[in-house]
C-alpha cells in the first residue's frame, strides 16, 4: 500500500506559507505587473483574506486570461490571477514533497535540481552507453490528461479531505479551458459518453506543470521495472528509452502503446521509431550527438528575429536597456550549453542598439 498522507491543510493556510508562496509567485511573474502591484500595495490584508479564506473553505478561484504562444508549434496558455497563483504556490509547497519522493531520478522537468541542461547531459550519457533510441513523445498531452484519473493519483498519496477539496476546486476552475485544443480519442472499451468525461489541466498553472508529472510516473514506473529499462529518461511528455537492441526497442514500444491506454493518452506514433542513436538526437532544443550538442536551427532563426525586433522597440524608446540584457543573456545563457560559439558572436554582431534619440 503506498504511503499516505494526513492533517496537511493548516500548512497550506498557514500565514508563513502563504507569504513565501506569495514571494514565489511574485519572483515567477513579472514585478511591474499591474496585478502584482496591486496585490503588494495592501500585501498583509491580502494575505490574511486568503488566510481566512481557505481557513473557512470559502475560497474560490476566478478566471484565466488566456492568450496563444508560438514556438515549435501554436500553444494555448492560460494565466491564473496573481492571488490564484499565491495559492497554487502555497499549495504545492507543502504536497509536492509527497510525490517528489516516489518520482524516478531521470524525471526532469519542473523539479527543483534537474530541468532542461541536466536532462540533455543525461540524454548524451546514454548515447555513449546504448546504440539505439526509441523517441517518444504524447499526443495533445495537456489537453488530453483525464482529470478523474489525475484525482485518483492524487488522493492515493493524500488522504486529507480537505487537501483534496481544495485540489477539486483548481481543478474545476480549468474545466472546458482546453476543449478547442483537444481532438476526440476513443479508446478499448469506450462508448459515446466518453467523449463527456472531464480532461484538460490549463498550460501555465504551476499545478498543472506538477500535476503532469504525477500523471506520468505510472509509465515512469512501468518503464523502469515492468520494462526494466535501465537506460531511460522524461522531459515533461517528451521521453526516450536506449537499448543496444531494435527489436527489444520495438517490443517496448507496443507495450508503452497499451499501458497509455489506461492513461487515456496515445503517443505520436509515426514519430516514435527506432533509430541509431550516434546519428543525432533532435530533443530539448539542441541536436545530441555523442561528443557534442547543436542548438537546433529554427531556435537560432527565432532569436535572430526576437534579437531585431527588440533593436527596433529599443530604438523606439518602446523597451529599456535591463530588459534587453535579460533576453539576450538568458539565451545566450541556454545556446552555451552547446557547441554555439561561433553562431552566438555571429547573430549578437548581426544588431546594434542605439538608444532613442531625446527630443
Amino acid at each position: 500500500m503506498p504511503k499516505t498522507f494526513k492533517h496537511l491543510y493548516p500548512q497550506i493556510y498557514d500565514f508563513e506559507n502563504l507569504y513565501r508562496a506569495y514571494r514565489k509567485a511574485r519572483k515567477g511573474g513579472k514585478r511591474k505587473n499591474e496585478e502584482v502591484a496591486a496585490f503588494e500595495l495592501d500585501l498583509e490584508a491580502n494575505l490574511w483574506q486568503l488566510h481566512q479564506e481557505l481557513r473557512a473553505k470559502t475560497y474560490r478561484p476566478g478566471g484565466y486570461y488566456h492568450f496563444y504562444v508560438q514556438e515549435r508549434k501554436r500553444r494555448l496558455v492560460s494565466a491564473a490571477s496573481f492571488r490564484d497563483r499565491v495559492v497554487h504556490h502555497a499549495l504545492q509547497r507543502v504536497i509536492e514533497p509527497v510525490f517528489e519522493r516516489r518520482f524516478i531520478t531521470d524525471s526532469y522537468a519542473c523539479r527543483v535540481g534537474k530541468g532542461t541542461h541536466r536532462a540533455l547531459d543525461r540524454c548524451q550519457e546514454f548515447i555513449h552507453r546504448r546504440r539505439y533510441v526509441l523517441q517518444c513523445d504524447i499526443a495533445q498531452y495537456f489537453p488530453s490528461i483525464d482529470r478523474a484519473i489525475l484525482r485518483r493519483m492524487l488522493a492515493r498519496h493524500i488522504a486529507d479531505e480537505d487537501v483534496l477539496w481544495l485540489i477539486d476546486l483548481i481543478l474545476a476552475s480549468g474545466r472546458g479551458v482546453l476543449d478547442s485544443e483537444y481532438e476526440m480519442v476513443y479508446f478499448p472499451g469506450d462508448d459515446l459518453f466518453a467523449a463527456n468525461r472531464p480532461r484538460g489541466l490549463p498550460i501555465g498553472n504551476l499545478t498543472s506543470q506538477h500535476w503532469a508529472n504525477v500523471y506520468l510516473d505510472a509509465l515512469d514506473h512501468f518503464v523502469k521495472e515492468e520494462l526494466r529499462c535501465y537506460c531511460y529518461l522524461r522531459y515533461c511528455d517528451d521521453f526516450c528509452l536506449f537499448h543496444n537492441d531494435k527489436a527489444q526497442l520495438w517490443a517496448w514500444r507496443a507495450a508503452i502503446i497499451k499501458f497509455l491506454w489506461t492513461l487515456r493518452l496515445t503517443l505520436h506514433e509515426e514519430r516514435a521509431v527506432v533509430y541509431p542513436a550516434h546519428t543525432g538526437i533532435t530533443w530539448l532544443g539542441f541536436r545530441l550527438f555523442p561528443h557534442y550538442r547543436l542548438l537546433r536551427k529554427d531556435n537560432a532563426k527565432r532569436f535572430r528575429r526576437r534579437l531585431h525586433r527588440m533593436a527596433e522597440d529599443f530604438r523606439a524608446g518602446q523597451i529599456d536597456e535591463e530588459r534587453v540584457r535579460a533576453s539576450v543573456q538568458s539565451w545566450v545563457a541556454h545556446a552555451s550549453h552547446g557547441h554555439t560559439y561561433n553562431l552566438r558572436r555571429r547573430l549578437l554582431a548581426e544588431v546594434t542598439f542605439t538608444r532613442p534619440q531625446i527630443n
